[in-house]
């Protein structure tokens, strides 16, 4: 094979390849970056705590920054949101490919019989072809490919925010349910000595059959919603390991300090919260890539039904092994391609990429409607959680004095037995008034970070779990 004659003419067609079609290829990778996506994008996890996604020790309570890697480490949904993005980061390589020449070998050895002589051949022929012009057609192609990468990395950016939520409010309601089964245990006290005193009263004569039996009651009733409250601590925890990515019947603890260290809401401009979610909102930057990915499908639909001009290079190298003799040839050609009928199958594909494009654009508009929803409501249910927090502190303040003055007014003998019951019962349920406000406010706090779309575990780390007395 003449190997010079076939390079030259190959050096002649890179030569033909036009320069800002190389710099367009390279653009995105200086913005995107798909060879560095990673599980956990930077700013959810603080470097500086080593391995965030090393096998966690269960045989300690685990903080809430520890739960939030385990969730961003181990649940599926980040798994498969990475998974999503790599696969549209080789669908930009196949769009990239399409600015290089292909280069095709083909190597062929045929045996010729007949009555009088039999001999082989061998053919080798090297094909390389590059598209020249083709009216925008690759360059469409590739933005709209880069779109949607853009478009899978703010998924998986939204995905991660919505685990860590999950996470979160999950580790917030195993906090509750704990706090709750404390209450009712201290409430199952409260009604025992209730009911002991009435009992003790009754065996001495001063007390009717009756006090003794709604005491009784109380107290069974006190029994029974303790029990409740167990299993629904033990549901809390399933669901918090199930975010983590773990059995539901791991056993596991989390750590005992007490989230309540409320501080004073500081209003804030709702019209600005709601303009950062639009800049910052991760599914809804999914959702514009994703309109520019259908525009841009719409271009290279058209530019498809255009002709191309293509530059084809060969070199064809036979030689007859009998007989000993070669033939050495090269070709150098332009060739144009012109579509006349396909019946009205470009006609269709343009209408389809156009209507794509228009239910995209809907898509988007719906989306931001519904982030300054979601910001709106978080911000207010953050402030009614707040006001809540200083009312269920009044009333657990006045319960526990009102049910302390019952109870002894009664062991006093000055009181009687329906106002001991009926305090009491205030109290149960102040305590958990005051246990679902703060469980409110901690999780209003984090959905309206999440629906502004900044909640990472950089901002999980500064919420506070200092423990008050």
């Amino acid at each position: 094979m003449n190997f010079p004659r076939f390079f030259l003419t190959f050096s002649l067609l890179g030569a033909l390849i036009p320069a800002h079609a190389l710099e367009s290829i390279w653009y995105s990778d200086k913005d995107l970056k798909e060879g560095n996506i990673q599980l956990i994008p930077d700013g959810y996890i603080d470097p500086s705590l080593g391995d965030p996604c090393s096998q966690k020790a269960y045989d300690k309570p685990l903080s809430l920054v520890e739960v939030t890697e385990a969730a961003l480490c181990n649940n599926p949904q980040t798994r498969e949101v990475y998974a999503n993005a790599k696969v549209q980061a080789a669908q930009v390589g196949v769009a990239r490919s399409l600015f290089f020449p292909s280069v095709t070998d083909t190597l062929s050895v045929t045996e010729n019989k007949n009555r009088t002589t039999n001999y082989s051949n061998a053919t080798n022929r090297i094909v390389a072809s590059y598209l020249l012009y083709d009216f925008g057609s690759r360059d469409a192609n590739f933005e709209s490919a880069n779109q949607l990468l853009r478009a899978a990395s703010a998924t998986q950016n939204a995905i991660v925010q919505t685990v860590l939520l999950a996470s979160v409010n999950a580790f917030y309601q195993v906090h509750a349910s704990r706090a709750i089964l404390n209450a009712s245990i201290e409430t199952e006290r409260l009604s025992q000595e209730s009911f002991k005193s009435a009992e003790a009263k009754y065996i001495a004569g001063v007390a009717t059959p009756a006090d003794k039996l709604q005491a009784q009651t109380s107290f069974a009733n006190a029994t029974l919603t303790k029990l409740r409250n167990e299993g629904t601590l033990k549901v809390a925890y399933g669901n918090l390991a199930n975010v983590m990515g773990a059995p539901a019947n791991i056993n596991f603890q989390i750590t005992d300090s007490k989230l309540d260290d409320i501080p004073e809401l500081i209003d804030q401009d709702i019209d600005a919260l709601i303009e950062q979610a639009r800049l910052q909102r991760p599914d809804l930057m999914a959702s514009e890539a994703q309109l520019k990915a259908s525009l841009a499908k719409i271009e290279a639909v058209k530019a498809d039904a255009k002709p191309k001009v293509r530059i084809d290079a060969s070199n064809q190298y036979d030689e007859n092994l009998l007989g000993q003799t070669s033939q050495n040839t090269s070709q150098l050609g332009i060739f144009l391609s012109i579509p006349l009928f396909e019946g009205y199958k470009p006609t269709y594909l343009i209408r389809s990429a156009e209507a794509t494009a228009e239910l995209n654009a809907s898509k988007r508009d719906q989306l931001k409607l519904q982030v300054s929803l979601d910001v709106w409501t978080a911000y207010q249910n953050l402030k009614t959680a707040n006001e809540s927090i200083t009312a269920s502190n009044v009333l657990l303040l006045s319960a526990e004095e009102s049910s302390r003055v019952a109870l002894g007014r009664y062991k006093e003998g000055v009181g009687n037995i329906i106002d001991t019951l009926n305090a009491q019962s205030a109290l149960a349920n102040a305590k958990q008034q005051k246990i679902q406000s703060i469980l409110n406010w901690n999780i209003a706090r984090t959905t309206l970070a999440q629906s502004i779309g900044v909640l990472d575990n950089a901002m999980i780390q500064k919420l506070p779990e200092k423990k008050r007395q």
